[in-house]
């Protein structure tokens, strides 16, 4: 008799076979001869990055834009998502004729070192075993995701990158790329982000990666190998980490005490109110994109993050005498990633003798402001990779307006 496959097995299916062989991206494999050394002491090989690419890299090679996603992104920044269906998840500010135009650059966006939509992660086979890593595979770092992805433009023959640009996680990356490869940045453009997490967002982290692991289809990290798969945990997981993405005045604006397609409470534990059914939504569409262990490691990583400690307990050191230019954002609503952690990176970079600009906006939107259509958000960064783009001497093509 034919079984049809469960929902749960063919979402965990699906995600072990993107983790090898993504659509719609480019693949980089590095063998044996290319180790990546990893802050855990261990060295990965062999393994591979999946990246996109937007426009044309000119004859120079001085026009490249290194894109860094956030905890839950990917590659497909600009472009149809092969598993949602949906457009990238920066349309807003890249595209023709938008701030970061692939008219003018070449636009570079690679999945993270420990991801599940192509980088090698834990979802990935473990050529030990033939068998996918699970928790087999190492912790990994901000830096180890860095370092990946230098070792990614080395295979691509760029040398340098005209700008690093990312939020949340991603300006995370792009901090470290300011450290880790100076010479290799010309512009950086951090935004909603900080040197290192506070103990407020590594506690919401523990809450997620534990009602993940408390999932009985979790299975110790080996639900890959035993037919099952964490989505109850993994969306419970994602549900509390959106409310941290959004204010409380954005989610008042959104959804108030209204009730969800019903004038008056049910007295039970359905979906009452609209905020309720969002929230659901979010944890049920979030599973069909995304790999339990993955968000283990990626949040792990992020908890690790730490520029100061890495340089001597002074984040001005991770700066010191750097010839980067940096474009410093924050949004008032955000409190994630709120304005003093960008204030913090603004005075280490000014100690650091660094040329740095700082913006704050004023929004509502809360954490998420920078995914959004903030046209405040646009002007600063359609300015800065301007004015950047002069001091570098870009021979602009005919760009849109």
């Amino acid at each position: 008799m034919n079984v049809k496959p469960t929902q749960s097995e063919l979402v965990r299916d699906q995600i072990v076979r993107d983790a090898d062989n993504p659509r719609d991206s480019n693949v980089a494999r590095f063998g044996a001869d290319k180790p990546l050394k990893l802050d855990a002491g261990v060295e990965l090989s062999p393994f591979q990055i999946a990246y996109t690419t937007y426009g044309t890299l000119n004859t120079e090679r001085t026009n490249a834009v290194l894109i860094c996603h956030a905890l839950t992104g990917d590659q497909h920044v600009n472009n149809v998502h092969p598993v949602t269906g949906k457009g990238g998840w920066w349309d807003s500010l890249i595209g023709p004729g938008k701030p970061i135009d692939p008219e003018r650059y070449f636009i570079i966006c690679t999945n993270v070192l420990g991801g599940c939509m192509g980088t090698t992660g834990p979802a990935s086979t473990n050529p030990a075993t033939g068998k996918p890593w699970g928790l087999d595979f190492p912790v990994i770092t901000i830096r180890d995701m860095v370092r990946a992805q230098a070792m990614l433009l080395d295979h691509l023959g760029i040398e340098t990158l005209f700008a690093v640009v990312g939020g949340s996680m991603g300006g995370m990356q792009v901090l470290q790329w300011a450290a880790s490869y100076p010479e290799r940045v010309f512009a950086a453009l951090p935004i909603a982000t900080a040197t290192r997490h506070s103990a407020q967002n590594i506690a919401f982290h523990e809450v997620g990666r534990q009602a993940i692991m408390a999932d009985p289809e979790w299975k110790g990290g080996r639900y890959h190998l035993e037919g099952a798969n964490p989505r109850r945990g993994l969306a419970v997981a994602r549900m509390g980490a959106h409310i941290t993405y959004l204010s409380d005045a954005a989610l008042h604006r959104k959804f108030g005490r209204n009730f969800q397609n019903r004038e008056k409470a049910t007295f039970s534990f359905d979906a009452d109110f609209q905020v309720e059914s969002y929230l659901r939504h979010q944890g049920i569409s979030f599973v069909e994109r995304f790999d339990a262990n993955s968000y283990l490691y990626l949040t792990r990583a992020m908890d690790y993050f730490d520029l100061a400690a890495d340089n001597g307990g002074v984040l001005a050191n991770a700066f010191r005498d750097t010839p980067t230019r940096f474009c410093v954002v924050s949004f008032t609503s955000d409190w994630l990633f709120p304005t003093p952690e960008s204030r913090a990176i603004v005075h280490a970079l000014n100690a650091a003798k660094a040329r740095v600009s700082f913006a704050e906006i004023v929004t509502d939107k809360g954490h998420d402001a920078f995914l959004l259509d903030e046209p405040e958000l646009f002007a600063i960064v359609r300015g800065f990779l301007d004015g950047a783009g002069k001091a570098r001497g870009l021979p602009w093509l005919s760009a849109k307006k």
